[in-house]
């Protein structure tokens, strides 16, 4: 069986009811992140916490330093994880998210955080691309309303988009119940 880890990416304030870029269902998907988390830590499972910080200080959200750029408390890292700084939507690129994992001889990830349709997206099919056995938890992820060619999408439809095309063809797509249960 391959070592496991869990990627907690972008569970930042900013996505949060008074952050700068507030997502549909952020709180919801950060409790069971956290509870992901709670279950890897007792596992003794490597945790990887990934943070999104834009480069330039005048950034619609993610300043660099900024309160709303830092891990919301309900998914803290602690006891010397990991934590992969990025500045692209793709969690490896330009990071060293990927070294720090086969450092540690990760062959299964679990996913889970913001946004679903591009973040999570991004890193699950990079780390697909890998080779790496991947789990998104899909309520463990949270994502907004967008506007595409006159339309208004609705948050759950961009969600639902983007969980289908990853449990098409990049990784298994499940509740975070049933990997707990599991």
């Amino acid at each position: 069986m391959s070592k496991q880890a869990l990627i907690l990416i972008d569970i930042q304030n900013d996505y949060f009811p008074g952050g700068k870029w507030t997502l549909d269902g952020a709180d919801l998907a950060a409790d069971n992140a956290a509870r992901l988390l709670a279950a890897a830590r007792q596992r003794g499972d490597l945790v990887v916490h990934v943070r999104h910080e834009f480069e330039s200080a005048d950034a619609p959200f993610f300043a660099p330093a900024s309160q709303g750029a830092a891990i919301h408390p309900k998914v803290a890292p602690q006891g010397g994880e990991p934590v992969v700084l990025k500045h692209k939507v793709n969690a490896f690129l330009g990071t060293d998210l990927k070294s720090t994992l086969d450092q540690h001889g990760i062959g299964a990830l679990t996913i889970a955080g913001s946004m679903s349709h591009m973040c999570i997206d991004a890193a699950t099919r990079a780390a697909a691309d890998f080779g790496y056995d991947v789990t998104v938890a899909h309520d463990a992820c949270a994502t907004l309303p967008l506007d595409f060619d006159g339309k208004q999408v609705p948050a759950a439809h961009v969600h639902d988009s983007a969980m289908a095309a990853l449990a098409f063809a990049y990784a298994k797509v499940v509740r975070t119940d049933e990997l707990l249960e599991g």
